[in-house]
């Protein structure tokens, strides 16, 4: 069929023609952005899943939103270098300077800059102030706590967009490399935020460590955020995101063929679109068959273990790969870190830095004490594809 018409979208992040199974999550939101319209003050938002279950495109969904209805979005991806803290404060000064954008001078807006001014001078951003045009704030954003400091700039912050009428969202992606005393200063700010029902709001994803990390920060973390796990799409669903982008283009994927796609994905929304967006390249016409799934799935798992499993995969040291090839050697997880240390003829504890490594990765996590499991869907299955033999014990 004609891939100019292919409504399928297997990009990272990218989003899909058809956002199945998460009307909770969207309508939470929906009525969260609602009570910032109202002066009330919601829980931040942290949607919280493997890879490839949509974390991103939910989050563009969110921010995409709040645009709608007139907000600023100060949009923030973390990498595994870090670096949040100083994209957090660009993103607050480029709102403050359209806040004070217009005729009528904002004395909340000046204010706002004021304490930024002092906030980055004091963690040495200072190349970030120039352009404020003002003095910075003595005694506001200047004491060298960053979590008094940033409590300080999100309070300005907040009450520069009331006084304006809007509000902000801070949205957040990769939340799980945020660093810790970073993370606790960002609650402590944002719970004075709330108390005071400033128009900010936060919402973040991130992978299932990120449960970890707040419960490592402060106790009312878990009352301030509302933590949402996202997995992959039951049949239902996996059949609506397949079916209804099809159907609009008078396309027909028969039951076979839905029923031999959910096999091969498990209903993970990433790679539904990867075998949807295949199996209608290779589709000679309407309908879609069991034939054409069970012949672009070679196809589909090639472009998978090159384009989205092999990136993780080569940031790991022959070590760490051992290890992983170890999980994958016990079946799909999650996995008692004792069996994955034996396998390849070693004690946890012997292990432990692999372990260690390969979560700080973000490559795998450990869902309770004593396990570890895949932070990516299928793992397993590319890594006996790209590691076929397995030598039990030390090599």
């Amino acid at each position: 069929m004609d891939p100019v018409r292919n409504p399928y979208e297997p990009n990272a992040g990218a989003m899909p023609p058809m956002l199945a199974g998460r009307d909770v999550l969207i309508d939470g939101f929906i009525a969260a952005l609602g009570r910032i319209e109202a002066g009330k003050a919601p829980r931040s938002v942290i949607p919280y899943g493997l890879r490839g279950v949509g974390k991103t495109v939910l989050l563009n969904y969110f921010e995409g939103s709040a645009r709608q209805r007139g907000f600023f979005v100060a949009h923030i991806e973390v990498s595994d270098n870090g670096g949040f803290l100083y994209k957090l404060v660009a993103e607050l000064r480029r709102i403050l300077i359209s806040l004070d954008i217009g005729a009528k001078v904002n004395e909340a807006a000046k204010q706002a800059m004021r304490v930024l001014k002092s906030f980055v001078i004091k963690v040495n951003f200072a190349e970030l102030s120039a352009e404020l045009g003002v003095d910075p704030a003595r005694g506001e954003g200047d004491t060298g706590d960053l979590a008094v400091d940033l409590t300080s700039l999100l309070v300005a912050v907040g009450e520069a967009a009331r006084t304006q009428g809007t509000a902000v969202l801070i949205a957040i992606d990769e939340l799980q490399y945020i660093d810790e005393r970073e993370f606790e200063a960002l609650i402590m700010a944002l719970h004075r935020v709330t108390q005071l029902a400033l128009p900010v709001l936060a919402v973040a994803a991130g992978l299932p460590q990120v449960l970890a990390i707040a419960a490592r920060s402060k106790t009312y973390a878990e009352r301030l955020f509302d933590f949402r796990s996202i997995g992959a799409l039951n049949e239902a669903d996996a059949r609506q995101a397949i079916v209804t982008p099809a159907r609009d283009q008078d396309v027909v994927f028969d039951d076979a063929s839905i029923d031999r796609l959910y096999d091969c994905t498990q209903g993970y929304p990433y790679f539904v679109q990867v075998f949807a967006y295949a199996a209608w390249n290779a589709a000679p016409a309407s309908p879609v068959t069991r034939e054409i799934i069970d012949g672009i799935e070679p196809i589909a798992l090639s472009g998978l273990d090159e384009g989205f499993f092999r990136s993780r995969y080569d940031k790991t040291t022959p070590g760490e790969r051992r290890y992983l090839r170890s999980m994958a050697e016990c079946g799909t997880g999650p996995y008692r870190s004792a069996e994955v240390a034996e396998l390849i003829g070693q004690t946890i504890n012997g292990a432990g830095p692999n372990r260690d490594s390969l979560i700080r990765k973000g490559t795998i996590y450990s869902p309770e004490h004593g396990y570890v499991a895949f932070t990516v869907p299928l793992f397993d299955g590319f890594m006996r594809r790209i590691e076929p033999d397995f030598v039990r014990g030390r090599l």
